[in-house]
């Protein structure tokens, strides 16, 4: 399945609504980790709710493929 994603444009910035929706109530404050994860080279940043780790849509790219676990940060489009 990995062949079958694309690396989308705005995927480094962007999650996709159905792995974190801008609804949700620790949006601002889950972007704001990723943000500050990213721009510290770091891979992870702790989950302020659960307290589990999750991996920056920036690691996920540079791993170059999608693994289709469903990751919060994902940067792949899966294709039809």
């Amino acid at each position: 399945m990995a062949d079958q994603a694309i690396l989308r444009i705005d995927g480094i910035e962007v999650p996709l609504q159905r792995r974190l929706d801008p609804d949700h109530p620790r949006f601002a404050a889950i972007m704001t980790l990723h943000r500050e994860a990213v721009s510290r080279q770091r891979p992870t940043y702790r989950d302020p709710l659960s307290g589990y780790t999750v991996f920056t849509a920036k690691f996920l790219a540079d791993r170059d493929y999608c693994c289709v676990s469903g990751c919060r940060h994902c940067p792949y489009e899966q294709l039809p």
